[in-house]
């Protein structure tokens, strides 16, 4: 297939930023890139608006690195709790991916975040504190610290003092061990038959 050259006037996920030069299948570029306004090609009259493309992305960039900057600083005090179903002994039922963390974010603080930001090696499965990565944006780090509580949490046994004495006896267990020992030994010894023989 031909490729042909063409600068991007809007960011494109997988192709590149504005002013970027990408090579992309003419295809692509005549029945996609070009009629929705994302591209333009590239000719002499072309590269002279690559300058304003360029510094529309500069400051598109600065802007992201400081808003990224600021939401770190206030994700790093913050402390998000999230409820979920566990069973009698107190396990998870599934797991929290970052999409659920993602979304608690959304719902308890207003925080609109990628869940492509949130970086866990695997998912959460444990009741407990957990601290999670937050790539926010190139060089800007930071960690969220999760609460995974469970929304049925488990009965506390409560603790009964206990009688001194039993009220009542049951049958067979109100006799004395000594007394029953001497009445096994009471008891004269049988004869076998071939004894008796």
């Amino acid at each position: 297939m031909p490729k042909v050259e063409v600068i991007l006037t809007h960011p494109i996920i997988g192709l590149g930023a504005e002013s970027d030069q990408v090579r992309v299948t003419a295809g692509y570029a005549r029945n996609f890139l070009l009629p929705q306004g994302l591209a333009i090609p590239l000719t002499q009259s072309n590269k002279k608006r690559l300058e304003s493309l360029q510094k529309r992305r500069a400051e598109r960039e600065a802007t992201e690195l400081n808003a990224m900057t600021e939401l770190a600083k206030s994700l790093g005090k913050m402390t998000l709790t999230i409820a979920v179903k566990t069973g009698d002994d107190g396990k998870m039922f599934g797991s929290v991916t970052n999409g659920t963390i993602a979304d608690e974010l959304k719902k308890q603080f207003d925080v609109a975040l990628d869940k492509r930001k949130i970086h866990i090696e695997k998912p959460i499965k444990g009741v407990g504190d957990h601290e999670v990565e937050m790539r926010l944006h190139h060089g800007v780090h930071t960690t969220l610290k999760v609460v995974i509580k469970s929304s049925n949490p488990l009965p506390t046994p409560e603790v009964a003092p206990a009688p001194a004495a039993p009220v009542t006896e049951k049958r067979g267990k109100g006799r004395p061990v000594e007394a029953a020992a001497p009445a096994a030994e009471a008891k004269p010894e049988r004869k076998s038959r071939a004894a008796k023989a």
